[in-house]
């Protein structure tokens, strides 16, 4: 089971499984990753090329969380605006971001040239349009982009782009990556300089000397821990209540002629993404995501069309649409990652919140959590830090954690329905039974699939989301598969409870 019912462009890397023990010996082991996307896998490789013995365990397999969800941009330019970064990170954090995300591409960029395989590596420009015609934003941030270090110019109309897109910024050395093939390369890497693959579920990790790994059937003990799941499953305070869950809706379609190799996305709330990308067959495809909302709120079944027309009207030669997809993004409150050590758990180490840059982060954690690990100064450290306090963002804090508060209102609303069989095939709905709420999902052959409404994490009453099967919390973002219950996505360690529908 992946995180989402709905299937990427991207390969999946199945074949990967053959590599994958179901058992270890339960003594100390030197370092453990939790988590087989590119955060997990890149972390493994640099403390493998350490002299680390590590283990990387993941439930389901390389890439089969939100890796292979994403549309591949390779970029430094930060979509959370450079005049923004330098406001809540000084100017000297925003040229540090810059320069982190730079040296994450490089990194990538060097993998894949020693490898000699082919991973859709190329350097790309990138380009920045109003979303409004309005440029007054666009100039702020091509100053601030130069302040912290990046190649940006402002063009004018249809220097670059057709001149419906209006005034551009352009940044240089962005690139893209086919993220399937780069994926397999990543753990080829792992598994030849030694790293062993363990297919296991965590639920809980407790720092120490040694730490704990307990899983849903057993437990392992590890000097060194690093939570790479995209979210924490393990109860840390570190970081839950400094980020927001969010789905992200992606399409692919055959690229029109006019479509440029590059990295292009606008300033909108919230914003577009759009590259272009050629597959196995040598067709190129137009890879456009956007329409975010936070998990398990707005539930929207129009994302996809809206995404495909907002193409069209932008790209008129962009036509059939292939492929349509969704995924997570962890959105922090100051706008970068929580990566480093987590102040909860002696020798943990955190990955979370990858503000939609997901592969640049999860690339630059492995060079800082390979440091930090091995008492070298890193100096993205601070920045980065998982205890660091957003006091330039508390206005953002507070509305986050409002709007978390406010979900629990679900308690007191009406059920959504009042009768199971009003359900239809392929849908679910929350009932209410006396002081209970029941998520009941109807399968295609009829049955239906009952289970307690109460997020484990912390309360919330779930959701359904009907793009992707799935039960969603719409507090913290934990997820959880419609038929079985099971976690897709955390901060829960605990699936959904099954829960008998009695009558009325």
């Amino acid at each position: 089971m992946t995180t989402a019912r709905t299937i990427s462009i991207w390969m999946n890397a199945d074949d990967t499984a053959k590599w994958s023990v179901t058992d270890l010996p339960s003594h100390d082991l030197d370092a453990v990753v939790v988590g087989a996307g590119i955060a997990g896998l890149s972390t493994a490789l640099c403390l493998l090329r350490e002299g680390r013995k590590v283990v990387v365990i993941d439930k389901e397999g390389v890439g089969a969380g939100e890796t292979l969800r994403t549309s591949a941009h390779l970029s430094n330019a930060l979509d959370d605006r450079f005049y923004r970064l330098a406001r809540q990170h000084g100017e000297d954090g925003a040229r540090l971001a810059a320069a982190s995300h730079a040296a994450a591409i490089d990194w990538i960029e060097a993998l894949v040239e020693a490898s000699g395989k082919d991973c859709g590596f190329a350097r790309v420009p990138g380009y920045l349009f109003a979303h409004d015609g309005d440029a007054s934003d666009l100039e702020k941030e091509v100053e601030a982009a130069r302040a912290a270090g990046l190649n940006a110019t402002l063009l004018a109309a249809g220097d670059a782009l057709p001149a419906s897109f209006g005034p551009i910024i352009r940044f240089e050395r962005q690139a893209i990556v086919d993220v399937g093939r780069y994926m397999r390369v990543l753990a080829e890497e792992v598994r030849d300089a030694g790293g062993r693959f363990l297919r296991a579920e965590i639920v809980d990790i407790k720092g120490g000397s040694p730490c704990t790994i307990s899983l849903r059937h057993g437990e392992l003990k590890a000097r060194t821990v690093v939570a790479a799941t995209n979210v924490p499953v393990h109860e840390t305070g570190a970081t839950y209540m400094k980020q927001a869950a969010y789905r992200s809706y992606v399409i692919a379609g055959d690229a029109p002629d006019d479509l440029p190799d590059a990295l292009i996305w606008d300033d909108a709330d919230p914003y577009h993404y759009i590259r272009r990308y050629v597959d196995a067959d040598g067709v190129a495809k137009i890879i456009v995501g956007g329409e975010d909302h936070k998990t398990g709120q707005d539930d929207d079944p129009e994302a996809y069309v809206r995404l495909q027309a907002w193409t069209r009207e932008h790209f008129p030669g962009a036509t059939h649409f292939t492929h349509g997809w969704s995924g997570q993004i962890l959105e922090p409150v100051d706008g970068l990652a929580f990566i480093g050590r987590d102040p909860d758990h002696e020798n943990v180490y955190l990955v979370t919140g990858d503000s939609g840059n997901g592969l640049t982060h999860g690339t630059l954690a492995a060079l800082l959590i390979t440091d930090v690990a091995h008492g070298r100064d890193n100096p993205w450290e601070a920045l980065y830090d998982p205890a660091r306090k957003p006091v330039r963002s508390a206005g953002e804090w507070i509305r986050e954690n409002a709007n978390a508060a406010l979900q629990f209102r679900d308690w007191v609303r009406p059920a959504d329905v009042d009768d199971p069989q009003k359900i239809p095939l392929g849908t679910g709905a929350v009932l209410r039974r006396g002081a209970h709420r029941i998520a009941c999902y109807r399968s295609g052959d009829g049955r239906l699939h009952t289970y307690n409404a109460r997020c484990p994490h912390l309360g919330c009453v779930v959701r359904w989301s009907g793009e992707e099967k799935s039960w969603d919390c719409p507090c913290h973002g934990s997820r959880f598969d419609g038929e079985s219950g099971a976690i897709l996505n955390g901060p829960t360690s605990e699936p959904l409870a099954p829960m008998e529908l009695d009558p009325k």
